[in-house]
C-alpha cells in the first residue's frame, strides 16, 4: 500500500479523489495478495520439501481452495482498478500478466528478479494512474522513481532466491550490486531532481542514509555468514525498509509530514503480521 500512497501523491498531491485513492488500495491490496496465493499454489511441491509446515502442503488449505481465493482476489483487483478509470485497468492489466508470468512460469529462471522487480514498478505506477487518458502517465517524477523501486526489488528477489538453502556468496554479491543501483537511482534523484517545493536536502538524504546502511548492514552479515536464517533476516528488512523509503519520497515530495508519517505506519502491520505470515 506504500507504493500506491506515493505513486497517487506523485499525481495529485493530496488524496483526492478519495475514492480512486481507496479503490487503488483495494486494488494494489487484491493483486498482491493473489500474486501471493498464486506463489504458494505454484510452489506446493518445492514447499512440501523445504517449508511442509506451509497451509497448502500441511494439507490445511486445499489447492483448489487456494486458486479460487487467488482467482477471486485477482478479479477484485482488475475490478477496483476498472472503476478508477482506464489508465488504471491497463496498468493492472499488464500487473497481472507480471504476477502470472512470474508465479507460473519465470520464478526459477534468470529472467525472475526482473519480473518481481515489473511487479513492483508497476505497483507503483498503480498508484500514479488515476489520471485523465489523455495525460502522459508515464513520465518522471513517477516514471524514474518505479524505476529505481523496481531495481531495488529485483536486487531483492535475487538476493532471496536461494534463502531457503546456503546461499553462494557470488550469487548474494549479485543481488547486493543490484540492490544498491537502485537505492543509489533513488539518491540520485533526491539530490538532483527540481522538487516542486523546497526541502531540506541534507536531512532527507541523512534520512536515506540511515535507511541505506541498515540494509547494507544486514546485506554484509548475511554475505559473511550466508546462512539461510540470515539471508531471511536480511530479505526481511529489505522489505520493512522500503515502506520507509516510500515514506522519505512521500515527504520529499509533498513537505507534508503527515503523509509521510502516514506512509511510515504502515510498518506496524507489516511487522505484526510478519509474526504470524511467512515475509520471505
Amino acid at each position: 500500500m506504500s507504493d500506491i500512497i506515493l505513486g497517487f501523491l506523485l499525481t495529485h498531491n493530496s488524496f483526492e479523489p478519495r475514492l480512486d485513492f481507496g479503490l487503488l488500495l483495494v486494488a494494489s491490496a487484491g493483486l498482491y495478495l493473489a500474486g501471493m496465493v498464486f506463489n504458494d499454489v505454484f510452489d506446493r511441491k518445492v514447499d512440501a520439501e523445504e517449508r511442509p509446515s506451509r497451509p497448502i502442503p500441511s494439507g490445511r488449505i486445499s489447492t483448489r481452495n487456494a486458486a479460487v481465493l487467488g482467482g477471486m482476489l485477482m478479479l477484485a483487483g482488475v475490478g477496483a482498478a476498472q472503476t478508477v478509470g482506464t489508465q488504471s485497468l491497463i496498468v493492472a492489466g499488464l500487473l497481472v500478466v507480471a504476477i502470472l508470468g512470474y508465479d507460473v512460469i519465470l520464478k526459477k529462471t534468470f529472467l525472475g528478479p526482473v519480473m518481481m522487480g515489473s511487479c513492483r514498478f508497476l505497483n507503483l505506477m498503480l498508484g500514479a494512474s488515476a489520471v485523465a487518458r489523455e495525460i502522459n502517465l508515464w513520465v518522471k517524477p513517477q516514471l524514474r522513481i518505479a524505476a529505481a523501486m523496481g531495481l531495488f526489488i529485483m536486487g531483492l528477489t535475487w538476493f532471496a532466491r536461494m534463502e531457503a538453502k546456503q546461499s553462494h556468496r557470488g550469487h548474494l554479491v549479485g543481488g547486493l550490486l543490484v540492490i544498491n543501483a537502485g537505492l543509489g537511482g533513488l539518491v540520485w534523484m533526491l539530490a538532483t531532481y527540481p522538487w516542486p517545493r523546497e526541502i531540506n536536502l541534507t536531512m532527507v538524504l541523512a534520512a536515506a542514509g540511515v535507511v541505506i546502511l541498515t540494509i547494507n548492514r544486514r546485506l554484509v552479515q548475511a554475505i559473511l555468514n550466508p546462512a539461510p536464517q540470515n539471508v531471511q533476516i536480511a530479505v526481511k528488512t529489505m522489505l520493512i525498509s522500503y515502506v520507509m523509503l516510500n515514506a522519505i519520497m512521500v515527504f520529499v515530495w509533498t513537505t507534508n509530514p503527515a503523509y509521510a508519517i502516514l506512509t511510515a505506519a504502515l510498518l506496524l502491520p507489516t511487522i505484526l503480521l510478519s509474526r504470524w505470515m511467512a515475509v520471505t
